[in-house]
């Protein structure tokens, strides 16, 4: 009985994807039917992206429509698979704990690459500065910039180089950059390409004043980051301590653990001590990310 609801289950989610993807492609025709007819000097509209497009964006990971039901698919067989080996509670931690670790992992990779497109601006600000002073206007010394660029900062401007080639004004597609990716860098450099385009002025020197704040920036995190090592280390301890005790408890008496797998009250204490530590754990690395 269980394994035919288990194929039923399968053929649904077949017959969802096969629905999405050619929901998918009419769409995507219909779109590209529609940009062909466009006018190149209209105005684009940037239109909001949902909070997993904006997540995904943000860390950089490129997910088509057909990989993301591929995923859901997978994610919906894990699920099942467990509710049919241990019951419907191993069913929902193991549902909890796989979107938990999701979260984390695009976390982790989200911060790694904003930390590193960061570390690119003042070069690419420097780049402009250069661009400017040669005679070249802002637009054009910023073109120049993201060719000289390397990812992931070529392909972060490479999309707002891509809005304004379609009708954007740079202005737009600059504050939709800051919007997107939440840098308070990203943010002043929208600021000053602005104000630049509406009013004039000289963008040189508050560009220049720009890259000096980063600059010291970076000088006082790489301080803080000395100075809070024995935090860091401390909460790495914590983190990492009630799982060594387990392994050992598990290696030198494994019997324990079985007589508890295999008890019902067992079961449920051993799967909530994996709760508690897998929030912990996540507990620990936001506290350690707000230093």
């Amino acid at each position: 009985m269980k394994l035919s609801l288990v194929w039923l289950l399968v053929a649904l989610l077949l017959s969802g994807l096969s629905a999405r993807l050619l929901f998918s492609a009419r769409k995507k025709a219909r779109s590209e039917q529609l940009m062909s007819g466009l006018n190149r000097t209209e105005r684009l509209r940037l239109k909001p992206k949902s909070v997993l497009h904006t997540m995904l964006l943000r860390a950089g990971v490129q997910v088509s429509a057909a990989g993301l039901s591929m995923a859901l698919l997978l994610y919906m067989l894990v699920v099942m698979l467990a509710y049919l080996l241990q019951g419907s509670l191993t069913a929902l931690l193991t549902a909890g704990g796989l979107l938990v670790i999701i979260r984390v992992m695009i976390a982790v990779r989200q911060r790694r690459r904003m930390a590193k497109i960061v570390k690119q601006l003042p070069a690419f600000i420097d780049h402009i500065i250069r661009s400017l002073k040669s005679g070249r206007t802002l637009p054009e010394g910023m073109d120049q910039a993201i060719a000289a660029s390397a990812n992931p900062l070529k392909s972060v401007f490479e999309r707002s180089q891509r809005f304004v080639h379609r009708g954007a004004s740079i202005e737009d597609a600059m504050d939709d950059l800051a919007g997107l990716y939440q840098i308070r860098e990203f943010q002043l450099l929208a600021l000053a390409v602005r104000i630049n385009q509406k009013y004039g002025g000289n963008a040189v020197e508050v560009l220049s004043q720009l890259v000096s704040m980063i600059h010291e920036q970076d000088k006082a995190s790489r301080q803080l980051k000395a100075m809070t090592g024995e935090t860091r280390v401390s909460a790495l301890v914590l983190g990492l301590l009630p799982v060594s005790l387990a392994a050992y408890v598990f290696i030198s008496s494994p019997d324990f653990f079985l007589e508890l797998w295999h008890d019902p009250s067992g079961k449920i204490l051993l799967l909530f001590a994996f709760l508690f530590q897998l929030v912990g754990s996540v507990t620990l690395w936001r506290m350690l990310r707000s230093v």
